[in-house]
Parts: structure tokens; C-alpha cells; sequence
């Protein structure tokens, strides 16, 4: 069943925004025209790798349900892990989008021990940080040399050139990411630690367990005090993350047609399909299979 989990590959992106592929396992993006709407009306998750550089514009995207504003100048570091949904475009965007599949970067890293370097991927968040214009235009020249690297092949040292300049914009995100999340770590208070704790858990526990008691007591707190700590770091309740949890991982299920509206209630752990599509559509205003018909 987990495996039909339905993932957007690189070239399911690709098509979605109007692109060809390029080289297999690495795309560069450059956005030709402002993009004014979402292209992914729904939560999904990605089989690749993602380093989006902001270039003008403004939009609300949730994050494994955290939600987020990204802006102008902003770098945002997707994995696999994370489910990504594009809430609304305030202000029309224009961007780069680097993706890249864990087999593409083991074959093109210069040194099998440099990966670590890249330790920014390793987390199941998504990480944005906010970039000064000096480094914006660092990165643009670095995309800039890759794209040309990745869509012209020479026919004198092409893989080389190709492998160079794959590790040369790495690095350069490697050294702002250990610069910036240093800082950002040091800043991170003991609720944002006990809201990000939280959000693991959930991860992994969403689909069996759904009362708060069960993630306050894991967690030492009492229901009440967890869901206000939570409140305040996020904007949602504990008991509306944990259904915000389940929506969003029935959507992705919804997506794929393989699967059917039974089998979703069953991996969802529903008693049974009538009490999934109550719920879902209390939610979403939307029954499961309208949902699935609209996307």
C-alpha cells in the first residue's frame, strides 16, 4: 500500500509547469514567464531533491503542514520526505528550481565523503532561509553555469564540466546553509523544540493515533498546555495539526487512481469508508470522490 502512494517525479513537475526534461535525474528550472497560480492545487510529495531560489513575487506554502510565506530572495531546501502544498500565489513569482535525485548526486559528487557536506537534505522539513543580494547573485551565476553544463554536452570533458559545476552550487548552498542554520539553531526556543518534536511524531504515528492525550503524555505535557504551546508556534491546536495530518495524507492518496476510496480508508485506519468520507468532507467540503474528480 505505501507504495502506491502516488510522488511527483521530476518530469510530473515538469509537465505540470510547461517544461521538457533535461538530463536524467537533474532539472534546472528558470522560470520564463511570472507564475500567477499554483500548477499542484494539492498536497504531494516529490521523488527528488529541491533547491528553490525565489527570484521576485510572494506565496503561502505548506510544509508538512507548517505553513510558511516565501518571498523575494528567499531559498527554500525541499527532500523527498516532505509533503509540499502550494496554498496560494499573493503576488505573481518568478524563480529557479534546481531538482535532483539522491542517484544523480552519488554519481556526480566528486568525493563519496563530500555528500555529507550536504546535510541540509538530510532533515524530513523543508528549510527556508532568507538570502542577502550578493549571495542571490552568487547562486544565479552558479545555475547559470549548470543549466548550460546540463543542456549543451561537450563533446571534451562534458560528464567532468557537468560534475564540476553540479558540486561547485552545492557547496556554495552547502556554506550559506551551515552559516545561516548555525545562527538559526541557536534562536530556536524550547517551544519551537517541543513544536518540532511534535510534528515528528505525528509523522510517524498520524495514521493509528489521533487523540492529543497520546502526543502530550510521549511528550511529557499535559493536552492543554501542548496544544497552546502549538498555537503559538504554528497557528493551529494540536487536535487540528493531527487532522490537518490525515487530510493531507488522504489527499495524496486521493490522487493516485490506483487506489480506491476503500483501500484510502483502510491505510488511513477509518473504521470504515461512510465514517472517512464524513470526516473528509467536514474538512475539505468535498467528499472523496468529488475531491478526486475536481483534481
Amino acid at each position: 500500500m505505501k507504495q502506491s502512494i502516488k510522488r511527483n517525479s521530476i518530469n510530473d513537475i515538469l509537465e505540470a509547469l510547461g517544461d521538457t526534461p533535461q538530463a536524467e535525474g537533474l532539472h534546472i528550472y528558470i522560470s520564463k514567464e511570472d507564475i500567477t497560480e499554483s500548477p499542484f492545487p494539492y498536497p504531494f510529495r516529490s521523488d527528488s531533491y529541491t533547491i528553490m531560489i525565489i527570484l521576485s513575487g510572494r506565496s503561502k506554502i505548506q510544509f508538512n503542514l507548517l505553513d510558511y510565506t516565501i518571498e523575494a530572495h528567499d531559498i527554500v531546501l525541499i527532500s523527498p520526505h516532505t509533503v509540499t502544498h502550494v496554498k496560494e500565489i499573493e503576488k505573481s513569482m518568478s524563480l529557479i528550481a534546481i531538482s535532483f535525485t539522491m542517484n544523480f548526486a552519488i554519481n556526480h559528487t566528486l568525493n563519496r565523503t563530500d555528500i555529507t557536506a550536504f546535510e541540509f537534505f538530510a532533515s524530513k522539513t523543508a528549510l527556508s532561509l532568507r538570502l542577502k543580494k550578493t549571495e542571490i547573485e552568487s547562486l544565479i551565476k552558479l545555475t547559470d553555469l549548470l543549466y548550460e553544463k546540463n543542456t549543451i554536452v561537450s563533446p571534451f570533458y562534458g560528464k567532468e564540466l557537468l560534475i564540476h559545476s553540479f558540486n561547485l552550487l552545492m557547496f556554495q548552498v552547502a556554506e550559506i546553509y551551515s552559516e545561516k542554520y548555525a545562527s538559526n539553531v541557536t534562536k530556536m526556543n524550547r517551544k519551537e523544540e517541543l513544536a518540532s518534536k511534535f510534528i515528528k511524531l505525528l509523522e510517524e504515528n498520524f495514521k493509528k493515533e489521533r487523540k492529543v492525550q497520546f502526543y502530550s503524555d510521549t511528550l511529557n505535557l499535559t493536552a492543554a498546555h501542548l496544544s497552546k504551546i502549538l498555537k503559538e508556534v504554528s497557528g493551529k491546536t494540536a487536535g487540528e495539526l493531527i487532522d490537518a495530518a490525515i487530510i493531507t495524507e488522504a489527499c495524496i492518496l486521493l490522487s493516485n487512481p490506483v487506489l480506491s476510496i476503500s483501500q484510502i480508508s483502510d491505510e488511513l485506519n477509518f473504521s470504515d469508508q461512510s465514517f472517512f468520507g464524513k470526516f473528509f468532507k467536514k474538512h475539505l467540503q468535498l467528499s472523496p470522490s468529488e475531491y478526486r474528480r475536481k483534481t
